[in-house]
């Protein structure tokens, strides 16, 4: 997959050498990272394959138990839902970047930003770095690698990877090129849906129908395949103080879970990460606490 370096071991076997660690970790409670460092265990599942996607400007009570998000609710049921989930800012684009990075990079605002403006860690490169895959798929963006600043319904500022100089451009790949063999599917992966899609510029029932059309059979698959979607928002509706909806899907999730536990974009990244086995933590990730209590194990 674009964005590796070299031949990563098989997901698999990384996910069993995960489980092995988990077994000790059970015994000493110390997980032994890759590399060797040493860290309290997670209790954070090992999927085969992750996919977040993220929507946009809602609050939680206008999507969760809303009859215009049936299929939001319906992942929420048959997985589990955070009901005290908070985006960290406002506007829009800063939010990415703290879901990505760990810190808003100094962005205050929706300007398109100079591409690779950033050398900081962040979620691409640390799984790149550790071997992994990584890759994300933007509808309506022109074309693989495009970083033109919009272009009818795209938008980048809801794509941060453009901001660094270490995630190759080459990963951003257009939403058409999301496999339909999802093991061919990168280790993690961002959808961005285009402004209409996300909920953004169009309603929720509009989001909620895409959100069904073109993830629900991964979520479907994911559900058997020990993988995990994600949806979450960047941000509410500027009424509701910040409190956005995240839902879990899939294997790893207890189905029917919630959590009232305060999580907000540096925890659900610190997650992410520890999803992927990674010892490092970019920014904020680093203090954060993984989101618990919503897993099957």
């Amino acid at each position: 997959m674009s964005g590796s370096t070299g031949n990563p071991p098989p997901r698999g076997l990384r996910t069993g050498v995960a489980s092995a660690l988990a077994f000790v970790a059970a015994a000493t409670g110390v997980w032994a990272g890759v590399g060797g460092t040493a860290r309290a265990a997670t209790g954070v599942p090992t999927p085969d394959h992750v996919v977040v996607v993220v929507m946009e400007n809602h609050a939680y009570s206008q999507v969760m138990g809303s009859s215009s998000a049936p299929y939001v609710n319906s992942l929420a049921s048959g997985g589990a839902s955070l009901t005290q989930s908070y985006a960290e800012t406002h506007p829009s684009q800063p939010n990415y970047y703290a879901l990505f990075s760990g810190s808003t990079q100094g962005v205050t605002d929706d300007s398109c930003v100079k591409i690779g403006f950033s050398s900081a860690a962040n979620l691409a490169s640390e799984v790149t770095a550790a071997g992994g895959t990584w890759a994300s798929y933007n509808e309506s963006l022109p074309s693989q690698g495009s970083t033109t600043c919009s272009s009818g319904n795209y938008a980048q500022k809801h794509n941060p990877w453009f901001g660094f100089s270490n995630v190759a451009t080459s990963t951003a790949k257009t939403f058409a090129q999301f496999p339909t063999d999802y093991t061919t599917l990168p280790d993690i992966s961002f959808v961005t849906p285009n402004l209409c899609s996300d909920m953004h510029d169009c309603s929720v029932a509009t989001g909620d129908t895409w959100l069904k059309n073109n993830l629900g059979a991964y979520a479907t698959w994911a559900k058997t395949h020990n993988s995990l979607l994600v949806v979450t928002f960047d941000e509410d509706n500027k009424l509701s103080g910040n409190r956005i909806p995240t839902v879990l899907y899939g294997q790893p999730v207890t189905a029917g879970a919630t959590s009232s536990t305060t999580y907000n974009h540096y925890n659900l990244l610190r997650t992410l990460e520890d999803t992927q086995g990674l010892t490092a933590h970019a920014g904020n990730a680093a203090s954060a606490t993984d989101i618990t209590g919503v897993w099957t194990s």
